[in-house]
């Protein structure tokens, strides 16, 4: 552990990374595919004289599919001794956006990384493991115009049950609290549970503790008929994913309830899955006590 958290001391002294320039310039396609595809009509991200939506910052510096010789950061070094050490799990708990100002179209930018942070050793339900903090700020020129905070659990699975105790754990677990239980024991009864605030009756997914429309902190469920189409999809091919087989399909499915949820299409080949496709859903136990909703084609 001191070996960890003086490596983290060295990382955060070593303070911002190199500007490294992102694949291509702000454009207007991508502001387009992006605002499609989150269903964002706002008139300023259209036309000639459209700006980016601020929370695309991010896709600037993606790589892609096929990826580039990325240079290693200091952080790089920090992760890989955490993976070295057996904390190889990796949930995402935190991220935060400060934008400066629009982009437009044409801007080439470039973006840098400092890590801020390491806490730990902490105990959580997925496993012991350590928080660590970076932060990303992109710039262009030498104008910072956006910075992202993110912070991830970098912890150790826990040990795997022998055949005689059960199946072994899926290791794909995703976080449960008060705000979301209702929601996996009705997976576990096969039924697609959707939030439904106690007051106004507006039903909302992902849940949450306090309802958007008139702040009521009351609480139900509405049982969905199980049945949507495909809104937007990728399909996944890397990196590695853990207990998957790539490549998959992970979708947002708009339910005609009027919620989206987002889960993996199964039963059909990736390449055959669509925009408007009619799916259903199937529940499917991934271990003894974790049952997921996936989504098969099927007439909504």
């Amino acid at each position: 552990m001191t070996d960890l958290h003086d490596l983290a001391a060295k990382v955060i002294a070593e303070g911002e990374g190199p500007r490294l320039p992102t694949p291509s310039p702000v454009d207007r396609t991508m502001i387009r595919h992006w605002t499609e595809a989150m269903g964002d009509t706002n008139p300023r991200y259209q036309g000639p004289d459209a700006i980016a939506p601020p929370a695309m910052i991010q896709v600037w510096s993606m790589d892609g599919l096929n990826g580039r010789t990325r240079t290693r950061a200091p952080l790089d070094d920090l992760l890989d001794a955490l993976d070295a050490a057996g904390y190889t799990g990796v949930v995402a708990t935190n991220c935060e956006h400060t934008y400066h100002r629009p982009l437009v179209p044409g801007e080439e930018l470039t973006s840098a990384t400092r890590t801020t942070d390491m806490t730990g050793l902490k105990k959580t339900a997925l496993g012991d493991g350590y928080f660590v903090t970076w932060q990303v700020t992109w710039y262009a020129q030498d104008e910072p115009v956006a910075e992202m905070i993110f912070r991830l659990l970098k912890f150790r699975p826990r040990e795997e049950r022998s055949p005689s105790e059960g199946r072994k754990p899926y290791p794909l677990r995703p976080a449960v609290n008060r705000d979301t239980e209702f929601f996996w024991e009705g997976a576990r009864s096969g039924e697609l549970r959707i939030q439904k605030c106690g007051d106004c009756g507006e039903l909302r997914h992902p849940p949450g503790p306090v309802c958007p429309s008139c702040r009521s902190a009351k609480r139900t469920y509405a049982v969905a008929a199980g049945t949507g189409v495909v809104y937007s999809y990728v399909v996944h091919h890397n990196p590695p994913v853990p207990g998957r087989e790539t490549p998959f399909v992970v979708a947002v499915v708009e339910l005609p309830e009027g919620v989206r949820i987002v889960g993996n299409v199964v039963d059909c080949a990736p390449a055959e899955v669509e925009i408007g496709m009619p799916v259903r859903v199937t529940f499917r136990e991934m271990d003894d006590e974790l049952t997921l909703p996936l989504w098969t084609p099927g007439e909504s």
